[in-house]
């Protein structure tokens, strides 16, 4: 099973004749000329629309940072159910506080 951070084998095509190595590679990414669609953009996992080569490296850094996103918010979740979760259970009725779902806040 492969890491979800681990890329052992990028492959980026244009053509017909890439299209068997982007399915082979563990991200294929296509890029694809104007609008006409090729055997390439069927099987890669990425396609770029476009002809320049920049923007692999737009799409490379853009999943670093959705990923670096998607930790941060895994993280957040993991803290606040810590928190929460016992609260909600009860476990602190030396202070009579115990969420329940009828528990409503009232703001002057």
């Amino acid at each position: 099973m492969m890491h979800l951070l681990t890329v052992r084998f990028l492959k980026v095509g244009d053509g017909i004749n890439d299209a068997p190595s982007l399915a082979l590679a563990d991200v294929g990414i296509a890029i694809q000329n104007e609008t006409q669609e090729n055997a390439a953009s069927d099987v890669a996992s990425i396609v770029l629309l476009g002809n320049r080569l920049s923007q692999v490296v737009d799409a490379l850094n853009l999943s670093r940072a959705t990923m670096a996103k998607v930790y941060q918010n895994l993280s957040w979740a993991i803290a606040y159910n810590v928190v929460a979760i016992p609260i909600a259970a009860g476990v602190l009725p030396q202070y009579d506080f115990a969420m329940t779902p009828s528990l409503h806040f009232q703001v002057d």
